[in-house]
């Protein structure tokens, strides 16, 4: 017994050791190379990840030791900060907190399934544990930018009418925000742009940190078509017209698109849940008759 529990304890470590190097691997192999920082980005991200990130204290306790020692092993840094630019930079979670939530979930996850199932197979889960938040907050950006993109096209009508009336198109954000009895994420978000004007940020900085924040494509390019307009001095309201044309004919193709592929996607619930069913439905009168001995014609 006790060659055999060492053989166990062997396995085990194995095991670990095994799962611990492919994770490694895998985060090297699929770590981007870095790549030029437009200044947009870098600023939006510089003072809440420097201040957040000083937080860690590696000398004082063991759980910022091994956060310290992951953040720079996996080069952690960049993805994490893009991640909680994309978040709208909230005050929670910041960078350092979304590193901690990822090892508390690398280390929480294989102890769960261990109570549950009983086997040290459960280490294997490690990756997966350290992945869990990424998918939790990838998945509350995505809803973030499809309630930014909902209203998209109507709040660049809005700019349009304003600007036609011989406004500007900070004026015409101020205005839109004004008149909103409840601000949606991208008045939110517009409104961030002109606080960080007045805080003396030129137009051009804080369009492009906007952008950056939102991760939306069409906001990127809508932001490119202001920052074209203003350099090249033409007519900005014929441009925002053209593009809100744009915006709702791509939104109603992709409507389409995803009608068209309904059907599609309605056969598998079908032959699964709703076609087995039916056939009980029908035969099983049939099939009880004929171990009774007959048949009901």
């Amino acid at each position: 017994m006790s060659n055999l529990g060492m053989v166990h304890m062997v396995l085990l470590l194995l095991a670990i050791g095994g799962t611990v190097c492919a994770f490694i691997a895998v985060i090297m192999f699929f770590t981007p190379a870095p790549v030029t920082q437009d200044i947009s980005d870098l600023e939006a991200k510089q003072v809440k990840s420097a201040s957040s990130f000083a937080k860690l204290k590696p000398e004082e306790n063991l759980i910022d030791r091994v956060a310290f020692y992951v953040l720079n092993f996996f080069h952690l840094q960049e993805p994490l900060e893009n991640l909680c630019l994309l978040l709208g930079s909230p005050d929670k979670p910041q960078p350092v907190d979304i590193l901690y939530y990822k090892i508390y979930s690398a280390v929480g996850t294989p102890l769960i399934l261990y109570f549950l199932f009983g086997t040290w197979l459960v280490v294997l889960f490690i990756p997966l544990g350290f992945y869990l938040p990424d998918l939790y907050y990838k998945n509350e950006i995505n809803k973030r930018q499809q309630d930014m993109v909902k209203n998209f096209a109507t709040t660049v009508d809005l700019m349009a009418l304003v600007i036609e009336s011989g406004l500007d198109y900070m004026t015409a954000f101020e205005r839109i925000v004004k008149i909103a009895k409840e601000k949606t994420l991208l008045e939110v978000e517009i409104e961030k742009t002109l606080n960080e004007t007045k805080l003396g940020y030129s137009r051009r900085e804080s369009l492009e940190r906007m952008a950056a924040r939102t991760g939306v494509q069409d906001i990127r390019s809508f932001v490119g078509l202001i920052v074209q307009s203003d350099e090249l001095g033409t007519s900005l309201v014929q441009l925002l017209r053209n593009f809100s044309t744009d915006l709702r004919f791509r939104r109603l193709n992709k409507a389409e698109k995803l009608a068209a592929q309904a059907s599609t996607k309605m056969l598998i619930p079908l032959f699964i849940f709703i076609f087995p069913v039916v056939f009980i439905m029908m035969l099983s009168p049939m099939i009880a008759d004929f171990m009774r001995g007959g048949m009901p014609f």
